[in-house]
């Protein structure tokens, strides 16, 4: 069984999807994944797949401020909406690197890196970035969404808006290494979609998030450790 692209249930290449591995974006026939709209309609749909889930903890963290402070559900859904903008933002920002990495070589037409190298670097550099400042910062705001509603409360719609970008951002600057890693497991994998949402849905779980993002980072260097070794 395969899907529209050529791909098998956990994502792997099908026969449709190695031919197009191989193809030139250079080249005059029409390619879709060679053009800025449908890669940005591709990585906008799975922003919303992969994200939503974990935005669970945030909601409900709003939701327990509607009966203890002024939230209003017109505010929750301003949270929604202000949370997306960001990741739509991201969503156009990774498709035009997906391209200019497709145009500069560097991955093919599935949006896979074609040098170990170039895989192997970025298992290594995620997995390191888990062990910054930035991640702790990040990863604290997304992780004890009350504490952030607490300091920055905004009553209304906008006000909902407001705190949605605001978490939306932050939650970028968490998740970022795990979405660039769609260009090791191929963009369209749904075994990379599968791994990635769970990773970032732990990170959020306010009884173990502290607890799994450093040996997720290890796991992440030892696998880049791993490929680089591999024949």
């Amino acid at each position: 069984m395969s899907l529209s692209m050529g791909l098998d249930l956990i994502g792997r290449p099908g026969m449709m999807a190695e031919k197009m591995r191989g193809m030139d974006p250079s080249m005059g026939m029409p390619m879709p994944m060679a053009r800025f709209t449908p890669v940005f309609g591709m990585w906008a749909i799975m922003m919303a797949a992969m994200m939503l889930p974990t935005m669970v903890p945030t909601l409900r963290s709003y939701e327990d401020l509607m009966i203890s402070a002024d939230g209003t559900r017109a505010g929750w859904l301003g949270v929604v909406l202000g949370y997306m903008v960001i990741w739509l933002v991201f969503a156009a920002a990774i498709a035009s690197v997906q391209l200019l990495l497709l145009y500069q070589g560097i991955v093919d037409m599935l949006g896979i890196a074609k040098s170990k190298a170039v895989s192997v670097a970025l298992l290594v550099a995620v997995g390191a970035f888990q062990f910054t400042r930035m991640k702790e910062l990040c990863h604290g705001v997304c992780h004890s969404p009350s504490l952030y509603f607490l300091g920055k409360w905004k009553p209304g719609f906008m006000g909902g808006v407001r705190m949605g970008l605001g978490l939306g951002a932050f939650c970028v600057g968490c998740c970022w290494g795990f979405m660039a890693l769609g260009f090791v497991g191929g963009v369209m994998s749904l075994l990379w979609m599968g791994a990635a949402t769970l990773f970032m849905v732990l990170e959020k779980l306010p009884q173990i998030g502290q607890r799994v993002t450093k040996p997720m980072g290890i796991l992440l260097i030892l696998g880049g450790g791993v490929l680089a070794v591999a024949g």
